[in-house]
């Protein structure tokens, strides 16, 4: 069996990340697989020439809007069948999640869950994008046993996840119908990597960039590497890496043997 790694990193900017030296973290840590959110970029705006030369295949979703949203997928294996979204114009147009199947008999999806934040304006969408998605991997996962979803949910799915559950009960990423939705979600048979090795708090993978709030470690564990159930034993370990600083998330990382 041959160990590998995947990451899942919202990169809020990959132009800027790449400034900041994204692609030479990328090349220190050599993950097999990446998994991008909020890109925010079209194709032709992305260097993808180091990626290339570190012997990555690269597939990239991106919104229409520009700027905006957007994820991707890097990959050292070429996979044999890439999907673009869900089938849902009103969500794919803001490029939200990409898939690719792979021969060691993975798929890998991307996600970038909407933030709910502007409650007049966004919340709406965001538990319309939750049900949406919901129903496409219920039907993903009876042709696909070994899935792995990578991504930022924005939801903290248990108290344990925020830095403070009382005042942050009514702000959305932390709404209990929210909660629920994520709740259910792993009941269609997946796992929280993380929390499968780690069941302590404080240990979050978004820290606003307000108030201090990484050095005082006032986070929030939004992103998330989701693990089809049936993979449990092949799970070598998951961590989150609060160190690497290209964001105001931190990557969030899976290591299994396939």
């Amino acid at each position: 069996m041959k160990k590998i790694k995947i990451v899942s990193y919202n990169i809020n900017g990959i132009r800027s990340g790449i400034l900041k030296g994204l692609n030479y973290w990328i090349l220190k840590n050599n993950p097999d697989i990446i998994c991008l959110q909020e890109i925010r970029a079209n194709f032709e705006q992305i260097n993808v020439f180091n990626f290339k030369k570190m012997g990555y295949y690269h597939y990239w979703f991106s919104s229409k809007k520009k700027g905006y949203s957007g994820v991707g997928i890097l990959s050292k294996e070429k996979p044999y069948n890439i999907e673009y979204g869900i089938g849902i114009e009103e969500i794919d147009k803001e490029g939200r999640v990409i898939r690719i199947d792979l021969n060691n008999k993975i798929s890998v999806i991307s996600v970038y869950v909407p933030s709910g934040n502007d409650i007049k304006n966004r919340l709406k969408f965001k538990f319309f994008f939750l049900k949406k998605f919901f129903l496409h991997i219920k039907k993903v996962k009876k042709k696909i046993s070994n899935l792995i979803i990578c991504g930022d949910y924005n939801i903290c799915h248990n108290e344990i996840d925020i830095y403070d559950p009382i005042n942050n009960k009514n702000v959305s990423g932390f709404l209990l119908e929210e909660r629920e939705w994520m709740s259910n979600f792993i009941n269609l048979g997946f796992i929280d990597s993380f929390r499968n090795f780690v069941k302590t708090g404080n240990n979050y993978s978004w820290w606003s960039y307000r108030n201090f709030s990484k050095i005082n470690n006032r986070g929030w564990r939004i992103d998330y590497v989701m693990i089809s159930d049936n993979l449990k034993d092949k799970m070598i370990n998951s961590y989150l890496m609060p160190e690497v600083c290209y964001s105001d998330h931190c990557p969030v990382v899976l290591e299994i043997k396939l």
